[in-house]
């Protein structure tokens, strides 16, 4: 009977419209019904005027009714719940966008809804924490008048990236009745299929797991990369060379930032700790990947040095403050904060990004190098390898540069036409 009734009138919501809500409203759009809210005015009088600031899509072509007026979600029986779960400053979890949705959706959602959580936590909140809201804020039971479940997102920001409906998606159910309501749902805008997971705790222990493995295998390369940068050795000869064994996989030293593998693994180590059990390798990883930052602003100080620039008169280039290259999204960039530091050393430091939003970071220009910047630095760095600086040539920066080219290329961007060349000074991870 559930089923029935959410099958017979189906209409999405999606509450939070950010990297991972819009581009979800925009492929549910193509099937069903859908309300996209946010409690951002901006963002939500942005999207009604057709402006995309994730994908840069033209929103005019789906047909989403975008609202931050909340009574409007009682028009939807089926919710997805798209909120950030960031961190505190000491690294405990963050949960109050959760909390705050959740509320906002129990206050409006009408009896025999389904609530599909997708932001990252550990496991246990989706039933531990979210439900408890929900009956409270409803007068709702669960399980006789709404059902709930859980679908982490596996959203690849970036222009060359993945789409949703191109990656496989775990999907789990209180029961057997929403697991298949909420399956259906999913699969029927997906072109690579779902996995149905046993239960919601162990979707939640998934995507979390995915995250902390790429944070661990990212951190054994940067304590490979210190030690093999101290003996002169290039680590990503040493990756692949080691490459051409047949199980071996192919890491590479980084800057570990943006709003998942920077941020999770202290949501399992939160609560790992409550339970007393030991998470001294994450724990590690997490420092030892963090400690780049410092690793990275120390090299470029004491290069400039070496050439005889003191980095409190030092005019530096940044190119790329993203977290990663080719997207725009600039949440937990390491890159910012390496700036922070080069400038509380005395640096002068002027940025340039083809993609970051400028209205996010108002010091950027989204410009190509020009001659606006002649003959103005002491040194560049390439932060991230976004595609427009992959073709970078020597006589791009000689313009640029006040006498010889000091390059540090933290992602080997342009290692080839920059590395070994006479009068250049070349640093990479």
């Amino acid at each position: 009977m559930f089923s029935d009734l959410i099958n017979k009138n189906k209409k999405i919501a999606v509450v939070g419209l950010g990297y991972v809500g819009l581009p979800l409203a925009k492929l549910l759009s193509s099937k069903y019904d859908v309300i996209g809210f946010d409690i951002s005015e901006f963002k939500i009088e942005s999207y009604k005027n057709g402006i995309d600031m994730i994908e840069g899509d033209d929103l005019n072509d789906f047909d989403i009714h975008f609202t931050s007026d909340e009574k409007e979600l009682s028009n939807a029986n089926f919710f997805i719940v798209t909120v950030p779960t960031p961190i505190k400053e000491d690294n405990e979890p963050d949960l109050s966008f959760i909390r705050s949705s959740t509320e906002t959706v129990a206050r409006n959602m009408p009896k025999n809804s389904i609530v599909v959580y997708e932001s990252t936590v550990y496991p246990g909140v989706t039933e531990d924490v979210c439900i408890p809201i929900l009956e409270e804020g409803s007068g709702f039971k669960c399980g006789e008048d709404f059902k709930v479940g859980y679908s982490p997102e596996r959203v690849n920001p970036g222009k060359n990236n993945q789409k949703i409906e191109d990656i496989t998606k775990i999907v789990s159910g209180m029961d057997e009745e929403s697991l298949d309501i909420i399956a259906n749902v999913y699969d029927s805008v997906l072109n690579n299929g779902i996995f149905r997971a046993k239960s919601i705790k162990i979707a939640e222990a998934a995507k979390i797991t995915e995250n902390i493995q790429r944070d661990v295998n990212i951190a054994l390369v940067n304590e490979l990369a210190k030690i093999y940068n101290s003996m002169g050795i290039n680590i990503n000869d040493v990756i692949e060379a080691a490459g051409t064994k047949w199980n071996f996989v192919k890491y590479q030293p980084g800057l570990v930032g943006g709003h998942c593998i920077g941020i999770d693994p202290y949501y399992l180590i939160y609560q790992s700790d409550k339970l007393n059990c030991d998470t001294d390798l994450m724990k590690t990883s997490r420092k030892i990947n963090e400690s780049m930052i410092d690793y990275v602003h120390d090299n470029i100080v004491n290069t400039l040095a070496e050439n005889n620039i003191d980095i409190n008169e030092a005019d530096i280039l940044v190119c790329g403050v993203t977290f990663k290259e080719n997207c725009n999204d600039i949440r937990n960039s390491k890159i910012i904060e390496i700036i922070k530091k080069l400038e509380e050393s005395g640096a002068n430091i002027e940025l340039n990004d083809p993609n970051a939003i400028p209205e996010e970071l108002e010091r950027i220009h989204n410009l190509t190098l020009s001659d606006e910047f002649n003959n103005k630095f002491d040194a560049i760095v390439i932060g991230v390898a976004h595609s427009e600086y992959q073709n970078l040539a020597v006589n791009d920066l000689e313009n640029i540069s006040k006498n010889n080219i000091i390059l540090f290329d933290l992602k080997e961007t342009v290692r080839e036409e920059f590395d070994n060349k006479d009068n250049i000074v070349y640093w990479s991870l």
